[in-house]
């Protein structure tokens, strides 16, 4: 018999057991804030700050008519920092996501020009598929061939915008005469139209919630008490309530305008997805794994290659839809797009919602807070009066204060967590 036959059993009372009530619930919530778990609680104290200050320098940005618009604005934001969100939990980057959101336009716009005809829905469905294509590329030489993410997408950076000079020409653009596609980003749902759907987001979010966290209570495993899970419910039936009374309430200046944007279902559409990809699939599961230990996720039989190419495939396609919603707002397309300015918006919207820069670390409701926060100060800073470069100067100072806030955590995390 070895020594270790002899080493004693690890008692059972040395196992944390979960917490089962509110209050212990809570302390184990904070003490992992003290440890450097914060989530999205940095974030959401910035956006807090944010406008603050702004509506305290101009009494409009408050405003319902303001509001909206600053949803409308993010949206491009948050679309582009959730494709970013893949690479990100890798320990990667993506450079090329601007240009190829610019691309997905082209195709899209230049499929529903009259002398071609597709109907609006194909267009859409050609220009993601392209995107995808594009992501399944670039991916397979940064995993196949072991290239660095950086180069490979700097290279799609240029090749991409390359591509859009050819097809628009130099100067050129393509207007966008579609209806429907126009729509995504200008037209809303009515007053009555909101609600109903609110309230079928909040009851199906409600059973999914009370029946997993009753799963996990019944299994032994860490979850929030039903008083705090009711809590939940509840609140996002006031936050549900809170958005649907700002989007219904008369926006317009000549004419007329309420209800929730299209653009702002797309992005919860998206981000209800992609949070279910991440948390509740095997998927994702194997993207956390490989972002927090390469080496360990390949040991436990992890295809490596295999799901960081989806990862990228994952950016590229989320760019696409992100560059549907950019062509649906200008109704066009030119070669005007700065697909590098958006790239590194997309960066830093996803690192300061909350995804951590070293891979392992981030959820999709990260780059929708972090899109938030970007546009919240374009549109702040342009309601002042303030220049574009200012813009830029300020922003990188966010940018850099999140950085900072992850690497202070991550220095606080217990080893191995």
């Amino acid at each position: 018999m070895s020594e270790l036959d002899d080493a004693p059993p690890v008692p059972e009372e040395a196992k944390p057991e979960p917490p089962t009530t509110a209050a212990g619930y809570l302390r184990t919530s904070l003490a992992k804030v003290k440890g450097g778990e914060t989530g999205v609680l940095p974030v959401v104290a910035g956006l807090l700050l944010v406008s603050v200050l702004f509506q305290s320098l101009n009494s409009n940005f408050l405003t319902a008519g303001n509001l909206v618009n600053l949803l409308v604005q993010a949206a491009v934001f948050s679309l582009l920092a959730m494709g970013q969100v893949f690479a990100l939990l890798l320990g990667e980057i993506d450079l090329s996501i601007g240009f190829v959101a610019g691309l997905s336009a082209v195709v899209m716009a230049e499929r529903v020009q009259p002398n071609v005809g597709w109907p609006w829905w194909l267009a859409i469905l050609a220009a993601l598929a392209v995107c995808a294509a594009i992501g399944a590329l670039q991916g397979s030489l940064i995993t196949r061939l072991g290239l660095p993410s950086f180069v490979v997408t700097l290279g799609g950076l240029l090749f991409w915008q390359g591509v859009m000079l050819v097809i628009l020409g130099s100067g050129g653009s393509l207007l966008i005469q579609d209806a429907h596609i126009n729509a995504i980003s200008s037209g809303n749902l009515s007053r009555l139209a909101g609600w109903v759907l609110m309230l079928v987001v909040v009851a199906v979010y409600a059973v999914y919630t009370w029946r997993s966290d009753a799963h996990r209570r019944e299994a032994g495993l860490t979850a929030p008490p039903a008083a705090l899970t009711l809590t939940k419910i509840v609140l996002a039936l006031l936050g549900g309530a809170a958005l649907v009374v700002l989007c219904n309430a008369d926006r317009g200046i000549l004419l007329p305008v309420y209800g929730v944007p299209w653009v702002v279902l797309l992005v919860f559409a998206v981000l209800a997805a992609w949070t279910f990809l991440l948390g509740r699939t095997r998927f994702g599961l194997y993207i956390y794994a490989i972002g927090g230990n390469a080496e360990a996720a390949r040991r436990a039989g992890v295809g490596l290659a295999r799901i960081r190419t989806y990862a990228f495939i994952l950016a590229s396609f989320t760019a696409g839809i992100a560059g549907v919603a950019y062509a649906s707002r200008l109704r066009s397309i030119s070669t005007a797009i700065d697909g590098g300015t958006l790239v590194l918006y997309a960066v830093a919207a996803a690192v300061i919602g909350g995804t951590s820069l070293f891979g392992g670390r981030g959820k999709a409701i990260h780059g929708v807070l972090g899109g938030l926060v970007i546009a919240a100060i374009d549109n702040g800073m342009g309601l002042l009066g303030f220049s574009a470069a200012s813009k830029y100067m300020v922003t990188a100072v966010v940018l850099i204060v999140a950085v900072t806030i992850d690497a202070v955590a991550r220095r606080n995390r217990p080893a191995g967590s």
